[in-house]
């Protein structure tokens, strides 16, 4: 190296949930003394768009808008004008860099399965209309997933926190997608996320946190822990952290590591390369 700072991007990050609500600039200040020079700030229904567009304006950051599949059964219907009306209506900002998050989730029991399918086939056409790429939750939906993205091209994005197969993988970035990697990675039994890391080409990786999702393994706590108090609150300053062990899993440097995720998030979400 040269001496010249790491330049990370958290390509996933709920920077507007409540649980930062105490102490964000304190979360924000962190992230960039640890090298973050982006944050992509998704909203998860209609009532935060307001709020994940104000944060990344006043902080620099990244969002995407969308109604994620684990909000569609409190949504309602007309949502998904509000959706289409801000896409228009912030179609030439700078900083919406997607529509998302969004996607399908067949793990959480007791969800209406066909509504959070027609939400996602009708955030992929407005995505497709827009001409932005898509933020996806992939959770135990891959197949369906796929299925609507090839009756419904949009373009590209990141497949967040992927957990498929090899073959869901390779399907997802021939269809000009990214898969998002995170805390899940750090964790020495995820043995099948942890090959994928490995084993996908290059150009198919970024980082990510979740935040305040998805602890790595250094935050995690169990369940009794966290009965007693203990905390496991994940945020973006965790990213090189994650990133150093993919780049212990790759044989490549931080350097590199921050390099290729970067330039790999830019080529996902291609308005993050102007911010």
């Amino acid at each position: 190296m040269d001496g010249k700072p790491l330049t990370w991007i958290d390509s996933h990050c709920h920077l507007d949930a409540p649980e930062f609500d105490a102490d964000r600039a304190a979360v924000l200040a962190r992230a960039r003394a640890a090298g973050l020079v982006m944050q992509v700030v998704p909203a998860v229904e209609v009532a935060g768009f307001d709020a994940v567009r104000a944060l990344a304006h006043a902080e620099g950051l990244a969002y995407a808008l969308g109604i994620h599949p684990l909000y569609v059964d409190r949504a309602d219907d007309a949502d998904l004008d509000r959706l289409a009306a801000a896409l228009a209506r912030h179609r030439d900002d700078p900083r919406l860099v997607a529509v998302g998050e969004i996607g399908l989730d067949f793990f959480v029991p007791g969800l209406d399965v066909v509504r959070q399918q027609r939400f996602y086939t009708a955030q992929l056409k407005l995505a497709r209309d827009a001409g932005l790429p898509v933020i996806l939750h992939v959770r135990r939906s891959a197949d369906a997933l796929l299925q609507g993205l090839r009756r419904i091209p949009v373009a590209g994005g990141i497949a967040h926190a992927f957990n498929g197969s090899r073959v869901q993988a390779e399907a997802f970035i021939g269809l000009g997608f990214k898969l998002g990697f995170g805390g899940t990675l750090t964790f020495d039994r995820a043995l099948q996320i942890r090959r994928l890391a490995v084993e996908l080409p290059a150009s198919a990786l970024v980082l990510e946190t979740d935040a305040p999702d998805i602890p790595p393994h250094w935050l995690y706590r169990t369940a009794a822990q966290r009965e007693a108090g203990e905390t496991s609150r994940n945020e973006p300053a965790e990213l090189p952290r994650i990133g150093a062990v993919l780049a212990g899993l790759r044989g490549w440097s931080l350097d590199q590591t921050a390099t290729v995720t970067a330039a790999n998030a830019h080529a996902a979400l291609p308005r993050l390369a102007a911010l």
